[in-house]
């Protein structure tokens, strides 16, 4: 599939940001690309890089057909560099950045710009950060520098300050259920959900629907209902069996896209998310789980306020917890058991 400006879904401003910049002809040397993971910030990146290099462009944008298109979009293009962590470590290491300045030691391979991109930016240590920081400080001419972040408070204040930032918003979910529809022959109904449980992620969308991620969910939720009429044998077998069934991974989110366990207490904490929104008297299309709604409307009846938030905060605990490396089983019976505990109090 074609990667240009025309083609990114949903971040009009950031696009026409960009474009005028182009227009300018005076291009900042590092960007630092901001929101949350698949929205379209790499490919933001890749349309930049192409827009750059383009020997033909069209109304600001790459035209798709001259020979640093063709080798962009087939993966041929020695000037576009990705960064991210290596998968052993999970972390983005000095080594890797010392790499990428030996790189840029050299002018771009092409007439144009070579475009370096970082992924996850936050996940570069302390070493590799300040590694970085040096780059940015002393910019080699024709190298365009961009961090792709979720959070920019998790980067050094000395790197936020030397890049122009570029937000990118959630999608909307109109926009995905058409993309979806018109691309993938996802069902509108369908496709509206994956908007909603995605929260506006377009990639985490399309991982959702490669490994079946509603029938996964439908399962998940089913459970959760299970649990006020459970005794405490049962709470175990439960918890035992969800620990078993997901994945060990860092779940849907990550690149290989596995359900995990913390997919799983995501999507029990939209449920109760969704209980607090009736309860507080919002309108049913601020649902997440829309496809539950007269379950969760006939639930929400009798729940109260306090037990929900306390469902929720446990949940956070048990998501800390499993991002502490903490025994996944041991985790997994505190957390259905406490549920357990709070659905006795009429929930």
């Amino acid at each position: 599939m074609r990667v240009s400006f025309s083609s990114i879904v949903g971040q009009e401003r950031a696009r026409d940001f960009l474009k005028e910049v182009l227009a300018r002809e005076k291009m900042p040397h590092a960007y630092l690309f901001t929101g949350i993971p698949g929205v379209g910030k790499t490919s933001m990146a890749r349309a930049l890089a192409l827009a750059l290099n383009c020997e033909a462009p069209e109304d600001g944008d790459s035209c798709g057909r001259c020979p640093a298109c063709r080798r962009m979009l087939s993966g041929n293009f020695p000037d576009f560099v990705s960064v991210r962590c290596r998968p052993d470590k999970q972390k983005i290491l000095i080594e890797q950045i010392r790499d990428l300045n030996r790189e840029l030691r050299f002018p771009p391979h092409s007439e144009g710009f070579r475009v370096c991109v970082v992924q996850e930016a936050e996940r570069m240590t302390e070493e590799a950060a300040n590694a970085f920081l040096k780059t940015l400080e002393e910019p080699p001419p024709r190298n365009i520098l961009i961090l792709n972040t979720v959070e920019p408070r998790d980067l050094l204040s000395t790197i936020v300050s030397r890049c122009q930032r570029v937000s990118f918003r959630p999608l909307p979910r109109g926009a995905m259920a058409k993309w979806l529809a018109e691309n993938m022959d996802v069902p509108g109904e369908t496709g509206e959900l994956l908007a909603r449980i995605s929260g506006g992620s377009l990639g985490l969308a399309r991982k959702m629907l490669a490994h079946h991620f509603l029938e996964t969910r439908e399962k998940w939720i089913s459970r959760l209902l299970e649990v006020p009429g459970l005794t405490r044998e049962r709470c175990l077998d439960m918890a035992g069996r969800c620990e078993s069934e997901t994945g060990k991974g860092a779940g849907i989110a990550s690149r290989d896209g596995t359900p995990g366990l913390t997919d799983l207490i995501d999507v029990w904490e939209t449920w109760y998310r969704d209980l607090l929104v009736l309860k507080s008297g919002g309108s049913a299309g601020l649902l997440m789980n829309v496809d539950f709604s007269h379950q969760l409307k006939k639930i929400s009846k009798s729940a109260k306020l306090n037990l929900l938030s306390e469902s929720i905060r446990v949940m956070d605990r048990a998501r800390q917890d499993l991002h502490r490396n903490r025994n996944r089983k041991l985790v997994m019976e505190y957390l259905v058991l406490s549920l357990n505990r709070l659905a006795g109090g009429s929930l």
